[in-house]
């Protein structure tokens, strides 16, 4: 199971540990974080003909996501080669996903494997996780729990928010003959990711505080995290955060937002928010109902925040 964490945290986070080269490598990367793509291809695509392994990686990266250039998964997929053969672990990782995704290349989990093994034994974090995930689902290597596990432990320990969140996972559920289940460490797992900003992490997080489990129930810091990852996006968290609402726990009462935050949820793919939206319209008058109607859409215009 993979989780998603926010493009520019995941991108910052591969470039942050390129090795500077050069002035115009540097030049390149503020750039890069300062939103400049044409100045970052500008600096990085000579240092990348040139044989610059992490300008290599980065022209791939900018490829892959569309960043100031078209977005062009062979073309990714042939700067990440070049680099992944040099043994440069983001690369490795990187290329492994368009293996697995079939990105540019024909989908190929073995190859999508055997890469993510080159960087996790390099201690690539984001490498270990997703190998983690592959032996969680079996796909190009056997199936392996304990494996999987060993892994995001591995990764969840160099700070890699999406292991975190997985470990999370795990041990709120439990594995029957592997780890057994575990609120605390579900919860200790879930803040560390949480403090991150993975939305995940936070709506679930959010859900142990809400049902008291591993923590004190608490309504409001249920209702904090819900809003933080509602914010994002996250349709679960959107969901929940509509339910505080609707009980007028952790906030005050209100049928207006509790139906706004159902119908963003419900837009964002959460099929109880679309089931839940008739029931809360059968206490609602129209103009409550007009009135949700007309927050939701400025909410989205606003990207989610400050709702």
């Amino acid at each position: 199971m993979k989780t998603i964490t926010m493009i520019q945290v995941l991108l910052f986070s591969l470039l942050l540990g390129a090795p500077s080269y050069s002035a115009d490598f540097d030049k390149g990367l503020t750039a890069f974080q300062n939103g400049d793509y044409a100045t970052a291809l500008k600096e990085w695509k000579p240092l990348a003909e040139e044989g610059n392994a992490s300008a290599q990686t980065n022209l791939g990266l900018m490829y892959e996501k569309g960043l100031g250039v078209p977005q062009d998964y062979k073309e990714a997929v042939r700067w990440y080669k070049l680099a992944a053969l040099k043994g440069i672990a983001r690369a490795q990782t990187l290329l492994g996903v368009m293996y697995e995704e079939g990105n540019g290349v024909p989908q190929d989990y073995k190859k999508a494997a055997r890469l993510y093994i080159l960087a996790a034994e390099q201690g690539n974090a984001m490498g270990q996780y997703y190998l983690g995930a592959m032996y969680t689902s079996g796909d190009g290597v056997s199936q392996d729990q304990k494996e999987a596990i060993r892994l995001y432990i591995l990764a969840a320990e160099q700070g890699y928010a999406s292991a975190q969140t997985i470990l999370g996972v795990i041990y709120q559920i439990g594995s029957v003959g592997v780890v057994p289940q575990n609120y605390k460490e579900a919860v200790r797992w879930y803040k560390l990711a949480a403090l991150q900003g993975n939305s995940l992490a936070q709506t679930n997080l959010g859900v142990m505080y809400e049902e008291g489990l591993g923590v004190p129930q608490d309504y409001k810091e249920a209702a904090r995290l819900y809003t933080l990852a509602a914010e994002q996006g996250n349709a679960n968290g959107q969901n929940n955060l509509a339910n505080r609402y609707y009980n007028g726990e952790g906030v005050i009462e209100d049928m207006v937002y509790a139906h706004m935050w159902k119908n963003i949820a419900s837009s964002n793919g959460d099929q109880k928010a679309k089931e839940d939206l008739k029931v809360f319209e059968k206490k609602m008058t129209s103009s409550q109902i007009e009135e949700a109607q007309r927050l939701a859409r400025e909410c989205v215009k606003k990207n989610y925040k400050g709702c």
